[in-house]
């Protein structure tokens, strides 16, 4: 009698902000990819299946929609009944994706003449002006005016813009970090700047702090909040129940900030 198959189990769904064309963890290299479509409820969905070596069915919803993974011996049938369980959190997932592209394309720079880019909360106009002799910030007009000649490459734009962009998060960031140690009682022995594509801070043992100078992007209570954040390391390096008093002891509404940070969508460029 031959053996009975286990019967798939779902996975605990979860969204990726990967790319949901790249390879499943534990797919067969060329593994057919087809394309199918099912309705849940009133909405037509199409989604990627990709056959694969796993014990379960799986979901991601990315930046492409949704993918399903499934064992090569689950028969498509099963696979929908299992998206139609899945229903609700699918198309909710759906929908958080794509008001997330929407806010990552309203944040992209145009490094051009008259393109816009968001500094400290507010938005400002970068503007090619040849007559100028160095960058020059007009608080007035909100023009960041660049002296680049009429015509200038995007990349020449950009890097001057950054250039700038870099030495404001230097003088806006190290009186910050000055008065939280001071009001949180420890020493903070440097502040470096970084380009991390994928943190906003960090904190070191021996006092020394390093904070993305993309920050200053954002609106002030933000940057407090980094600020407070790294600092905080300074007394406890983790994350337990004694650090966040530790941060709230400082910022008492810090989840306000902590929020407003993880639903700002800035293309880091």
């Amino acid at each position: 009698m031959p053996a009975r198959r286990p019967a798939p189990l779902l996975q605990d769904s979860q969204l990726s902000l990967f790319d949901a064309a790249a390879d499943v963890a534990g797919a067969e290299p060329g593994a057919a990819r087809a394309q199918r479509e099912l309705w849940l409820g009133q909405h037509r969905i199409a989604y990627e299946l990709k056959r694969a070596r796993r014990r379960s069915i799986g979901f991601v919803v990315g930046p492409q929609g949704l993918r399903v993974s499934a064992p090569r011996w689950v028969p498509l049938q099963e696979i929908e009944r299992a998206l139609h369980h899945k229903g609700e959190w699918i198309l909710r997932k759906l929908v958080e994706q794509r008001e997330r592209q929407r806010r990552v394309q309203a944040a992209r720079i145009d490094w051009v003449d008259g393109g816009q880019l968001p500094f400290l909360g507010e938005r400002l106009t970068l503007v090619v002006a040849p007559a100028e002799r160095e960058v020059r910030w007009d608080a007035g007009t909100r023009e960041l005016r660049l002296p680049l000649p009429a015509g200038a490459a995007a990349e020449q734009v950009r890097d001057l813009a950054q250039a700038w962009l870099k030495a404001r998060a230097r003088e806006d960031f190290l009186p910050r970090c000055q008065q939280f140690a001071a009001r949180l009682g420890v020493t903070m022995t440097s502040l470096r700047l970084s380009s991390a594509q994928t943190r906003w801070g960090s904190a070191s043992a021996d006092g020394s702090i390093r904070l993305n100078w993309r920050l200053i992007h954002f609106a002030p209570a933000i940057i407090d909040y980094v600020v407070a954040h790294e600092l905080a390391h300074l007394r406890e390096m983790n994350h337990s129940p004694a650090f966040w008093d530790t941060v709230r002891s400082v910022l008492p509404d810090y989840e306000r900030s902590r929020d407003a940070l993880r639903e700002e969508s800035i293309v880091l460029q």
